[in-house]
């Protein structure tokens, strides 16, 4: 116990050490003021983290910038911008997007139209709030002094409050909008609000406006390339017809080169050599901003300003980032030492319970060869299918049908054959091959319902309103399946043999010891979420890395986590049962890591080869999955944490339910908070 209560020390002083240093860099060294805020529009709530530098107030108004996310992500994502630009004197909204974070969308819509429903509207929204702020700059004539800005979505809406800009100047005669960068947004989505190029570029009018666009970006800037679907391919914006005539159509377009046009607007493209989602955790893209910005306010600055000269290549937003990456490890290291706190309780000490014998290793040649099989099989499958998975649809989803309903014949086959012969040989267990045949028949066949009755399964609706999470559910379920199936071949291959017992998987038949498991999860999921809860108050910052992130979250995302939890639980029980009984034998070290490539093993594999074609061969593997690869950012090392918990908690409690569990809650909500929920689905 000692050395546990020295593990829940070092997690917290991590956590707390980590989220300090977070603030510091957050605050600019304090001279800034960050914090959460909220207000109410006409469509519902928006949220977002308000860095309000020293000094900036009625008598020294200062230019503004109101930054916002992608489709998934939340304000957070902004802060390399939101830090240095505020630290350069600039006041900066780093805003939730309906729907996201902690905003909420107070309309109501089908689910053909929840993809409409945040964006278009989100940035205009936050603009007409700040423009009534007394610290926000506007000129002699009532123009706000406010850039608009975002990535992916969040240029989407930045070009929508451009165009909404525009055309309440023709009545005013004030523009709030000074200026605007979209980053990772073409028009694509808004040309179907009848927002086009061309509309576009007229309604920029005399603004300054750039246009962030990654020579790899997986969506966007290609025209060609999307009308194909193919568009994780190489790109050049400045090349196309609609980059040139962006710039004003110069004979000879350059990257990073500010254009003026007739109307005294200024245009510039920015084309690092990123994907969509580097963009977010770039020192390129960042000192693009911090120039853009600088060229945009020219002449706007306060002289209390003293920072707002420093070059774009002074940042240090990153040492916020690495800040929380260390509070973000100490938040995962705290819940193994608590449950194992938790189970000196008497109550909860019955969640442990006798460990039966590890399922040896396969002993004969044979045996070893169809084990490797089937182990190079569970890490491939995940993989292998991920793309036809992940959208229902292509050529995988009938090889998985046509694998089913094989396994499914083999079985009833060899089961019949099996049991014929049992019956007539002493020694042979008819029992036994009876279950067999029943089970691999049943899990085979479940699998091919659930592939054949796809379209039906996790349908965007009032109740499954996570687009994203329904898609990541499906895959899961699959691949659950398909694991449970090579497991029932397995152990009835090797049950005589080995004199197995399904207690060697880990089942635990005391209800008792399961729901004393449930419980010691949800208490410390809940010590967990209460800690970051605390640190979100008093340091204004979370727990991340890049897209990976623990972060707090709103009723809708808890509500949505609760309905999804039970897929993910079939996951995290089925995955545990099979990591359990295949490394179980091996030396530590050894399980460890051979859990992990079971688990995540295809799956790197899979994303290497997507990024590293598009690199070399300007090409990705997959063409057509722009979004899917990008989820994985954020879901492999989340299933490696979940490995670890799986085989140190088996470990510990000598059954798979208290570590399925922990990672069903914790897991589950982490997904949940960090994606789109449609709230206003009717």
């Amino acid at each position: 116990m000692k050395k546990v209560g020295g593990w829940l020390i070092f997690a917290l002083v991590l956590i707390f050490v980590g989220s300090f240093l977070a603030q510091m860099f957050n605050t600019s060294f304090y001279t800034v003021k960050v914090k959460r805020i909220k207000f109410d529009t006409n469509n519902g709530i928006l949220s977002g983290l308000l860095y309000l530098p020293k000094g900036a107030d009625s008598s020294d108004p200062r230019p503004t910038i109101i930054t916002t996310h992608g489709y998934l992500n939340s304000a957070e994502m902004q802060d390399a911008a939101a830090i240095e630009m505020s630290r350069r004197g600039y006041v900066v909204l780093a805003l939730d997007m309906y729907d996201h974070g902690h905003s909420v969308n107070k309309t109501q819509y089908d689910s053909a139209k929840a993809f409409f429903s945040f964006w278009p509207s989100s940035q205009y929204d936050a603009v007409q709030y700040m423009y009534n702020q007394d610290y926000v700059m506007k000129d002699e004539n009532g123009n706000g002094i406010i850039a608009v800005a975002g990535h992916s979505m969040g240029g989407f809406s930045s070009t929508m409050a451009m165009v909404m800009d525009e055309q309440d100047y023709a009545k005013t005669g004030i523009r709030k909008i000074h200026a605007g960068l979209p980053m990772g947004a073409d028009y694509s989505w808004t040309s179907y609000l009848g927002v086009t190029p061309d509309v576009a570029y007229a309604a920029y009018g005399p603004r300054t406006v750039g246009v962030v666009a990654a020579h790899y970006d997986e969506f966007f800037f290609d025209s060609a390339a999307e009308k194909t679907g193919n568009t994780v391919v190489f790109k050049d914006f400045i090349g196309t017809p609609e980059g040139k005539a962006f710039l004003g159509n110069p004979s000879d377009p350059s990257e990073g080169v500010i254009y003026t046009l007739d109307n005294g607007g200024r245009r510039v493209i920015y084309e690092p050599w990123q994907t969509h989602p580097w963009n977010h955790f770039s020192f390129i893209t960042t000192g693009h901003q911090i120039s853009f910005y600088t060229k945009a306010f020219e002449g706007y600055t306060s002289p209390n300003q003293v920072n707002a000269g420093l070059g774009s290549e002074n940042q240090i937003w990153i040492l916020k980032e690495y800040s929380e990456f260390l509070a973000l490890i100490g938040f995962f290291l705290l819940f193994i030492p608590l449950v194992m706190l938790l189970m000196k309780v008497p109550f909860f000490a019955k969640a442990k319970t006798e460990r039966a014998p590890y399922v040896p290793e396969p002993a004969t040649k044979n045996n070893k060869i169809v084990f490797w099989i089937f182990y190079a099989f569970s890490a491939a499958f995940p993989a292998l299918f991920f793309p036809s998975l992940m959208n229902k649809d292509g050529a995988g989803i009938t090889i998985i049908q046509v694998l089913s309903l094989v396994i499914l014949g083999l079985g009833l086959l060899f089961g019949a054959l099996l049991l014929s012969r049992a019956r007539k040989e002493k020694g042979r267990s008819v029992k036994n091959v009876r279950n067999g045949m029943i089970f691999i028949s049943l899990s085979s066949l479940l699998l091919f319902l659930t592939t054949t009755f796809r379209k039906n399964l996790f349908v965007q609706n009032k109740y499954f309103n996570q687009p994203t999470t329904n898609q990541i559910a499906f895959w899961a379920l699959i691949v659950s399946e398909m694991i449970l199936i090579l497991m029932f071949v397995s152990y009835y291959l090797n049950k005589k043999q080995s004199n197995l017992t399904p207690k060697q998987y880990g089942f635990v038949t005391k209800w008792s010891s399961v729901l004393s498991s449930l419980l010691i999860a949800i208490v410390v999921v809940a010590i967990g979420y209460a800690i970051l809860y605390f640190v979100d108050a008093i340091f204004v910052t979370d727990f991340r890395i890049w897209t990976w992130a623990v972060k707090t979250f709103e009723s809708q995302n808890l509500l949505a986590a609760i309905k999804y939890a039970p897929f993910f639980f079939i996951f995290y029980y089925i995955t545990g049962i099979s990591i359990n009984a295949n490394t179980g034998s091996m030396k530590k070290g050894e399980g460890y890591y051979l859990s992990c490539i079971s688990m995540v093993g295809g799956l790197v594999v899979f994303l290497a080869l997507q990024y590293g074609l598009l690199f070399f061969t300007q090409r990705a593997l997959v063409p057509n999955q722009a979004l899917n690869p990008i989820l994985l950012f954020a879901l492999i090392p989340s299933l490696i944490v979940a490995t670890f918990y799986t085989k140190k908690l088996y470990e510990e409690t000598g059954n798979v339910y208290t570590g399925a569990f922990l990672n069903t809650i914790l897991m589950t909500l982490i997904l949940a908070a960090n994606t789109t929920t449609y709230s206003g689905i009717i």
